[in-house]
């Protein structure tokens, strides 16, 4: 372990690690909005009524038509990339960087929760969108 900078900067991030922060956000949004529309049952599903039980209320479940074999594959496609990018993410060399600047415990947590908010790592922001009538 060498010996820690004093003017090392954990939030510093590289360009790539926000970039590939990015990605992980843009793919999390995209796959959020494609279950949004996707039936809750991947598979074709009578669904169950409302029951009580003990005084308890069960939800049911209307019956599912299941996911065309677009959408599974479009879901499949999306979740693999999702997968890929976020061990991008985790697996960057920043990370063993910090540790080796003596970056660790609450601090690396902290580190880590501000790249999802840092410049270039956040594709849209609400300052970004104009305010219409």
């Amino acid at each position: 372990m060498s010996t820690p900078d004093p003017a090392f900067d954990p939030h510093a991030f590289p360009s790539d690690l926000a970039a590939a922060q990015k990605e992980v956000a843009r793919l999390s949004a995209e796959l959020h909005a494609l279950q949004a529309r996707l039936p809750w049952s991947r598979e074709p599903h009578p669904g169950w009524p409302e029951s009580e039980e003990r005084g308890r209320e069960h939800a049911g479940r209307p019956a599912s038509p299941g996911w065309s074999q677009e959408d599974a594959a479009a879901f499949d496609r999306l979740r693999g990339e999702l997968r890929t990018a976020a061990a991008t993410v985790q697996g960057h060399q920043w990370w063993a960087r910090c540790r080796e600047q003596g970056v660790e415990g609450p601090a690396m947590v902290a580190a880590r929760q501000a790249l999802k908010h840092a410049e270039g790592a956040v594709p849209l922001r609400p300052d970004d969108v104009v305010q219409t009538a």
